[in-house]
């Protein structure tokens, strides 16, 4: 890991961006710390500079008690090198979109499991690197992001602890086997009138988390209209966890 750039915002957030081999990333870190910091990993759909003001909203939220966060690119967005399968899969779900056709499972399949392979050593390979400095610590936390990435990483990932899910993204029916093994306390967000989400398919997933700890927040409203008490009850839901 390699920092390239320090700031220190005005509530006294330090913001440093850093990569780690091609990949960048921003670590958040609370503006005083008598111990070091457990950790939230922030997912995201894709694109830092694009996702920055929620991505730093979220982290500065977080830092107010005592979490550190940080977030990485994704494969195949932003400004890493895009692959030809994944391009393809965005196209067809777009001619399939517009055209109003249902989307098809093989379409998800391309598009989020070549992600989740690539996505998720990335992820693990991240947080060994950041479990190595001095002022992070344990435990860990994983939140919002493709979902199908946070089920795979609760599942294969022994230092996440608990886990804030959105449901607001295609899952493919072979994570739905994969979410039965999740044994992690979670804590799952779903906007009622999501147009880009199959709120069956999404209740269907939560039904199949095999964790006896899990919770649903159902809230009126889009894909961007998660309301502020909503997240207050995530991160009521990390403290609880995470400390």
């Amino acid at each position: 890991m390699r920092f390239t750039s320090e700031q220190r915002l005005d509530d006294g957030v330090l913001e440093r961006e850093f990569t780690l081999g091609e990949i960048p990333g921003t670590l958040w870190t609370p503006a005083s710390a008598s111990a070091p910091a457990p950790l939230i990993l922030l997912g995201h759909p894709g694109g830092l500079h694009k996702m920055y003001p929620r991505l730093a909203g979220r982290a500065r939220h977080s830092a107010t008690e005592g979490f550190a966060s940080a977030t990485i690119e994704l494969p195949g967005s932003g400004e890493r090198p895009r692959w030809a399968a994944a391009e393809q899969a965005r196209a067809d779900l777009r001619r399939a979109l517009e055209a109003g056709e249902p989307v098809d499972d093989e379409i998800i399949d391309a598009l989020i499991l070549p992600l989740v392979e690539k996505a998720v050593p990335e992820w693990q390979a991240a947080l060994d690197a950041l479990l190595s400095l001095p002022e992070i610590g344990g435990p860990v936390g994983y939140s919002g992001g493709v979902i199908s990435i946070g089920i795979r990483l609760a599942v294969v990932e022994p230092r996440i602890s608990a886990a804030v899910l959105f449901a607001g993204s295609f899952v493919p029916r072979a994570m739905f086997e994969e979410a039965r093994q999740v044994t992690i306390p979670l804590h799952v967000l779903l906007q009622w009138d999501d147009e880009g989400n199959d709120r069956q398919a999404a209740l269907d997933l939560f039904d199949a988390f095999g964790t006896k700890e899990k919770t649903l927040h159902a809230n009126l409203g889009g894909h961007t209209g998660v309301p502020q008490f909503a997240g207050d009850a995530a991160a009521q839901f990390f403290t609880r966890h995470l400390k």
